[in-house]
């Protein structure tokens, strides 16, 4: 299949599976788009990639990347759950209607209040790191660039700053390690509503909203991704 461009709420990666990349390659390679997602390998129900940030170094999960995987599978094969594979982490992908698709993210690490660099925040693993503000979202361009290259986070740490507007709904921005500020980031989303503590949590980005549910032992996250174009 060709390499295809797809948009999951404003964040749009390129999927290749026909060449094996590199920092040099993706960066030549990435244009406009906030990431690509290198396919090593799949099956019917599964596939396994890497994400390569638009800086050429790779990000170790992406929320919305994954979703935007399983669904790439699932237009080839029909099938209705995907496995997808991203290093030691695994996630399982439920298609639902509407281009919408349920992930199970697994287990989350919330981090108990700290300060970095005269800044409030959480620190949040979901397969990858996060700093989590709360405050105005509209300070992420302030506190992001900061954060993102502190000493306390050795391999960088992607930022957010949310709020809570009415109970179940959170406002957020995002500055993605390697990326600057996106329209919207799934595994922000979810380290978003774990820092805040608000389950169901729908997740309002500039992007569009993601909706977050959390359980013990696994985070469920669910939004839509799209083919824009085949490339």
């Amino acid at each position: 299949m060709p390499s295809s461009l797809w948009n999951a709420q404003g964040n749009v990666y390129l999927v290749l599976d026909d060449e094996r990349l590199t920092p040099e390659r993706t960066r030549a390679l990435v244009g406009d788009a906030d990431g690509i997602l290198e396919v090593f390998r799949s099956g019917e129900d599964w596939v396994e990639i890497a994400i390569w940030n638009p800086d050429g170094s790779r990000a170790e999960m992406s929320g919305n990347g994954t979703r935007i995987a399983s669904r790439w599978l699932a237009a080839r094969t029909g099938a209705g759950e995907v496995t997808v594979r991203v290093g030691p982490r695994s996630i399982v992908a439920r298609m639902l209607d509407d281009d919408l698709v349920e992930q199970a993210m697994g287990e989350i690490q919330v981090g108990e209040p700290e300060v970095v660099a005269g800044i409030r925040l959480r620190a949040v693993i979901v397969g990858n790191p996060h700093a989590v503000v709360e405050d105005d979202p509209a300070i992420v361009l302030d506190v992001g660039p900061v954060l993102e290259v502190h000493p306390r986070f050795p391999e960088r740490t992607n930022v957010q700053v949310a709020r809570t507007v009415a109970p179940g709904e959170i406002e957020a921005r995002v500055w993605e390690r390697g990326a600057g500020e996106t329209a919207s980031s799934g595994s922000s989303a979810v380290a978003v509503a774990a820092a805040l503590g608000v389950s169901p949590a729908t997740i309002h980005f500039p992007g569009g909203d993601l909706h977050v549910r959390l359980e013990p032992g696994c985070a469920y996250l669910t939004g839509p991704a799209t083919r824009i174009q085949i490339a």
